[in-house]
């Protein structure tokens, strides 16, 4: 009965694991059905092509990490992990912003969100061209809000207007799109997206405590992404992040 029950385990795991492979190139197709999608490949696909072999990526990417940087108006694609960790691919403008820096609170605020998130919607469809969905609010937004409701519906999107959201132009969401889509057909279900205050290195960490110097609980915030900031920075490698019941970001 033991052996019995050992093989339909088994069989249990070879069935899901092609389930898995199956999944994953059907949503590349389910994409691809849409017009701008086929039209961001072909038009970038040759372009990502160089960018990575230029730098010594593989391409299509197996994994890709976003960092979004609210003063510098940067947002960083790496791929990876490699044996080193994950390494840059490519850093696109943000070509419009809203709020100030500090986290989103409510809905309304204007505030682009900053904390630890992934990519939770591709839209192909958008009214910005096309669009990825930053799985704002997590656990820490929710437990932190400002009234009873915190908002949502933030994207990385095209076009250059923005209220909370990340718009890089429709240009440069085309290259960002197909990076994401080809991360996604090849197993990565979660894309992490890290956005920050601004890079949080020890001299622009120093001129922001002396800047909001009279907002202690900010300050407190950002000490606490500073910590998965420099431990990607450290290891090149992505944190695994969880939130305590106050909202804090613990990690690994």
């Amino acid at each position: 009965m033991a052996k019995r029950h050992i093989i339909i385990l088994a069989i249990s795991l070879w069935l899901w694991l092609c389930g898995e492979a199956m999944a994953q190139p059907a949503f590349k197709q389910r994409q691809l059905e849409h017009s701008r999608v086929r039209a961001a490949f072909i038009e970038k696909e040759p372009r990502l092509k160089t960018v990575y072999s230029e730098r010594r990526l593989s391409y299509p990417p197996a994994n890709i990490f976003i960092r979004i940087f609210k003063r510098e108006k940067q947002l960083e694609v790496w791929t990876g992990p490699g044996q080193n960790g994950y390494r840059l691919a490519e850093t696109y403008d943000i070509c419009s912003s809203s709020g100030e820096l500090g986290p989103k609170r409510a809905r309304g605020d204007l505030q682009v969100p900053e904390g630890f998130y992934h990519i939770g919607h591709f839209n192909p469809a958008s009214n910005f061209h096309l669009s990825l969905g930053i799985s704002y609010p997590n656990r820490s937004d929710r437990i932190l809000k400002k009234g009873s409701d915190p908002g949502g519906a933030i994207y990385i999107h095209g076009d250059c207007v923005t209220i909370g959201c990340v718009p890089i132009t429709d240009d440069r969401i085309k290259e960002l799109y197909v990076q994401a889509v080809e991360a996604r057909a090849a197993g990565q279900a979660r894309i992490p997206v890290h956005v920050f205050p601004a890079r949080l290195d020890s001299l622009n960490f120093a001129s922001l405590k002396r800047e909001y110097a009279g907002d202690a609980g900010l300050i407190r915030f950002w000490e606490n992404l500073k910590i998965g900031y420099d431990r990607f920075q450290s290891s090149g490698r992505v944190p695994k992040v969880t939130i305590d019941n106050n909202g804090k970001y613990l990690f690994d």
